[in-house]
């Protein structure tokens, strides 16, 4: 599943269409009859963590690509598209993605300050979520969208292991120094994410994500499917300290 940084990449290769208006659209999307993005200009693209936001005045088609989903511009993919537009400078294709039409102010639906990649990301208000609902387990709370919004399975590992903090730590134990480390972390990670992607080099760079030793104490990492997210988590018992 994409993570914050894939959906920034997305947005900024499709500001071509950006001020150009729709000549036809099509596709087999449930969610709404394509025909109605018919003549409309696409005012703006937007982002907030793992979704993609097209703007057509006072309509928003929300993409989010699942497991699988992706798109494609001026080339026609294999399959059929779950939508297609075609705008007047080119046409834009996406795949296996589930789409939704917001008619609603984005300023009303979204939390921009829990967006990692925003200007707006408050790491207090974090913090604040976090007090909140102390008990979950850390690892469950970085890939809380509304708390943490744009984190995936890589950054999670990858915040985790660089701040020293076990993913089976209960979030409210964590000192509040670790806890502002590990945010931070969470942030500064993430727009490397961002530039090793965009250079290709993403995985070469991976200090826990489906590593087998750690880099630090050269023993063996624990790969294990932890919290209520069962995600895969993959960390060092010598050097991740658990906190009760």
């Amino acid at each position: 599943m994409p993570e914050g940084p894939t959906i920034i990449i997305a947005k900024n290769n499709l500001q071509k269409f950006i001020n150009k208006r729709v000549m036809a659209a099509q596709g087999y999307t449930p969610a709404f009859e394509p025909a109605i993005l018919e003549g409309k200009v696409l005012t703006d693209i937007k982002s907030w963590g793992k979704h993609l936001l097209l703007c057509f005045g006072k309509i928003t088609v929300r993409v989010h690509f699942m497991l699988f989903g992706s798109y494609k511009i001026d080339e026609r993919g294999k399959n059929n598209a779950v939508l297609q537009l075609e705008f007047t400078n080119g046409t834009l294709y996406f795949y296996v993605a589930k789409l939704l039409l917001i008619e609603d102010d984005l300023d009303k639906i979204y939390d921009w300050q829990a967006d990692i990649m925003n200007d707006d990301f408050n790491p207090d208000k974090v913090i604040e979520k976090i007090k909140a609902k102390p008990n979950r387990m850390i690892c469950d709370v970085l890939m809380d969208q509304q708390v943490f919004s744009g984190v995936g399975n890589i950054i999670k590992n990858e915040a985790l292991f660089r701040s020293k903090v076990h993913p089976e730590s209960i979030a409210g134990s964590i000192p509040a120094a670790k806890l502002k480390q590990l945010i931070n972390q969470t942030v500064t990670y993430t727009f490397e994410f961002l530039d090793q992607k965009q250079a290709g080099t993403l995985s070469r760079n991976w200090q826990a994500y489906e590593q087998d030793e750690c880099p630090r104490n050269q023993v063996p990492f624990i790969k294990q499917e932890l919290g209520k997210t069962k995600r895969w988590c993959y960390y060092c018992n010598k050097c991740q300290k658990l906190y009760k």
